[in-house]
């Protein structure tokens, strides 16, 4: 098993490509609810069967041989597995891995669940809860009735069982509940919750086919923007636990991107046995099959062959891209994510779908105060 990890890995790096480092490994396509923007579009739990469970220990037992970091266990709903929490436990076990991320929509935290949860000592885990406002209406707007009650009280349990700062709490932008970013982030940080991280909508799975969401509008970013630097409250709350693409992005706007896409440090293993380069590039053309039935050496030694175009298309599409050619945040930007541009227009090659709103955040003037210099523009930016 050595040698083969060794030659793997040596295929890998020949080709010009980085090692897996952040694996997401879906453990079921089922889900508790039926959410109008879902990327991976997860089916009602009831009729949908779990990734096996003796299938997944041993997927996650190879990451930690390859040298992967982290390992997020994600869905559909995660805690709708029946041994969701036999497969966390294990993967925390593992030699090698440093982190563990449970993703969940929160909605089925309960006191068991929050023991169980608790009773973990690998101090690795993290917890990545997701809510879509500050109020019912909003987040129950795109996860359904009720829904934001049982969610924030699943936050609460976690933040009086000592599980606060271990909880990440992810946000998707969109036009509905955009300005509601610093109510939330109010609220987050008196219950306790370690961090917020927003990401726009992406216009792909069931948000594609809907007329009811849409992403952020230019005006509402530079609306934070001039939020952030004249509120000192929210500029204060938003250092110690906000991650806001739009206030990213602003930080970096004047200095190149350190590097290209990462791609498959960061694959993404479906329920149905498929791996992709990235979360983002579940593209059919870059799926490498049977990771489920066959070891996952062998799988990545077969997908090196067509995953290793990547990295050279995406320095393509940061020089050809038609519409970067005059923008003021081409060099930070240089197209955007490959990814999301394919998820929006089918391919790769056009700019991503938060375009525009790049370009309102690295066009922004500073009406009146200079954006501080704690945020040094020459860390690394998140995006």
């Amino acid at each position: 098993m050595e040698r083969k990890v060794t030659e793997a890995l040596d295929s890998i790096a020949r080709a010009g490509l980085r090692s897996p480092k952040i694996v997401t490994l879906m453990i079921t396509n089922g889900c508790n609810l039926s959410c109008l923007h879902c990327w991976p579009e997860s089916r009602p739990c009831d009729t949908t069967l779990p990734v096996p469970t003796d299938t997944l220990k041993r997927v996650i037992g190879e990451c930690a041989l390859l040298g992967v970091e982290e390992v997020c266990l994600t869905g559909g709903e995660p805690l709708t597995h029946p041994d969701w929490f036999e497969i966390l436990s294990f993967a925390c076990r593992q030699p090698g891995l440093k982190r563990v991320r449970l993703q969940t929509n929160a909605t089925l935290l309960t006191e068991v669940e929050v023991r169980a949860l608790r009773s973990v000592s690998f101090m690795g885990l993290s917890i990545q809860a997701s809510l879509e406002g500050a109020t019912p209406e909003t987040h129950d707007r795109v996860r359904g009735p009720g829904n934001f009650e049982r969610a924030f009280q699943g936050l609460k349990l976690l933040a009086e069982a000592g599980l606060g700062k271990q909880t990440q709490v992810e946000f998707t932008e969109m036009e509905h509940n955009f300005m509601e970013l610093p109510r939330l982030l109010e609220l987050l940080d008196k219950l306790g919750i370690g961090s917020l991280v927003s990401g726009t909508l992406v216009l792909g799975g069931r948000a594609a086919r809907t007329d009811q969401l849409g992403p952020p509008t230019p005006s509402q970013y530079r609306e934070l923007l001039d939020l952030y630097h004249s509120d000192p409250q929210f500029r204060s709350r938003y250092k110690k636990l906000g991650n806001i693409a739009a206030l990213e992005w602003l930080r970096g706007r004047s200095y190149p991107a350190s590097e290209c896409c990462i791609c498959i440090e960061t694959p993404y293993i479906s329920a149905d046995g498929k791996m992709y380069p990235c979360l983002m590039l579940p593209i059919e053309k870059y799926a490498a099959d049977g990771v489920h039935n066959r070891p996952l050496d062998e799988v990545l030694m077969e997908a090196v062959s067509f995953w290793a175009e990547l990295p050279a298309l995406n320095r393509r599409r940061s020089v050809e891209l038609a519409p970067c050619k005059k923008c003021p945040g081409r060099l930070h930007c240089a197209g955007g994510c490959m990814g999301r541009a394919y998820a929006a227009t089918g391919d790769p090659m056009n700019v991503e779908d938060r375009c525009v709103l790049r370009k309102s955040v690295y066009s922004w003037k500073v009406s009146s105060t200079p954006i501080h210099k704690e945020n040094d523009p020459s860390s690394p930016t998140r995006t």
